[in-house]
């Protein structure tokens, strides 16, 4: 489990191609991999990877499967920088939301614009989660947790302040740019809870 509280930026230092996927080489200064073990899981734009090893003190190597690579976007680029967050520890303070690190769909961007210092994020969803997304909920986008502003049908808004967009990739984004999504998990169960009790009517 995450959090959606970005540790540092990464960048995809090598891609060598598999038989089923990739095999990704990531290096980050900023990142502290010292108490990191193989086995380890680290969030990549809300992915959740596994750590196959160590590459010197800042960087590691994981395989990601030709199915991740179908239904994510930002891990098949060579040299594509990455939003990296370490897996939480139970003792771990909880600044954003719980994050699973299983994308549900990849949005698009309808606009990008600056709000006074703040800017302005429009994102079209899948319809398939459209229904997840609730004003003033809790949203993933490339693994970092932000609050819903504003929702119409399948698009919704984020406002993003100037500490986010520095120590994140959001900066990079642009009208049709394409963004992971991980919908906030309460909804999921919120659903399944009326779904099963529909069916003991």
């Amino acid at each position: 489990m995450f959090t959606g509280i970005v540790q540092a930026v990464g960048k995809i230092e090598k891609l060598e191609p598999l038989a089923q996927g990739v095999r990704l080489t990531i290096r980050s200064a900023g990142l502290d991999l010292s108490d990191v073990s193989l086995g380890d899981s680290i969030a990549a734009n809300g992915v959740c990877l596994t750590v196959i090893s160590k590459a010197g003190s800042d960087g590691y190597q994981v395989d990601v499967s030709r199915e991740t690579l179908n239904c994510t976007e930002g891990l098949g680029v060579e040299g594509g920088e990455l939003n990296l967050e370490k897996a939480m520890r139970l003792n771990d303070q909880i600044g954003g939301h719980m994050v699973s690190g299983h994308v549900d769909g990849v949005g698009t961007v309808v606009a990008f614009d600056p709000v006074g210092e703040c800017y302005l994020l429009r994102i079209k969803a899948p319809l398939s989660i459209a229904k997840y997304i609730a004003y003033k909920g809790s949203m993933t986008v490339n693994g970092v947790s932000l609050t819903v502003n504003s929702v119409e049908h399948d698009e919704f808004t984020i406002n993003l302040i100037p500490h986010t967009l520095e120590v994140t990739t959001l900066k990079h984004l642009k009208a049709g740019s394409k963004v992971n999504l991980e919908v906030d998990l309460i909804a999921r169960y919120v659903e399944r809870m009326m779904q099963f009790q529909d069916t003991q009517k």
